[in-house]
């Protein structure tokens, strides 16, 4: 089983940064993929960025040039930098983990964009 916690979310202002940190815990797995999903109120969640187990990453064309998604894969920890944040980015962030035949969440975390 894996076990993710996510940290770093809050109220920041336009333009603002935010570094999201979350820890898998594993029991017994190897995690290959990790990333990050959003969702806003009233709207489907939807993908950020993702990170493949080789350091390819994927992002969102919403956030590209704003986002960076990295990787600890000693510590199972995958980080998301926020940058030129702005409302629309407002949404809670989730992470995730993928393990042989598997996706796991974490609780999310709140990110709230307003001057």
């Amino acid at each position: 089983q894996v076990r993710l916690v996510e940290s770093g979310g809050g109220l920041v202002q336009p333009g603002g940064s935010l570094r999201l940190s979350c820890a898998a815990s594993a029991s017994d797995v190897s995690i290959s993929a990790m990333g990050w999903n959003r969702q806003a109120p009233g709207k489907e969640r939807e993908l950020v960025a993702h990170i493949f187990s080789g350091g390819r990453t994927l992002y969102a064309d919403s956030v590209k040039g704003r986002f960076t998604i990295s990787r600890d894969s000693a510590k199972n920890t995958v980080y998301l930098q926020v940058d030129s944040l702005k409302p629309e980015d407002t949404a809670v962030y989730y992470c995730y983990a993928d393990w042989p035949g598997a996706r796991s969440w974490g609780q999310g975390t709140q990110v709230t964009v307003s001057s």
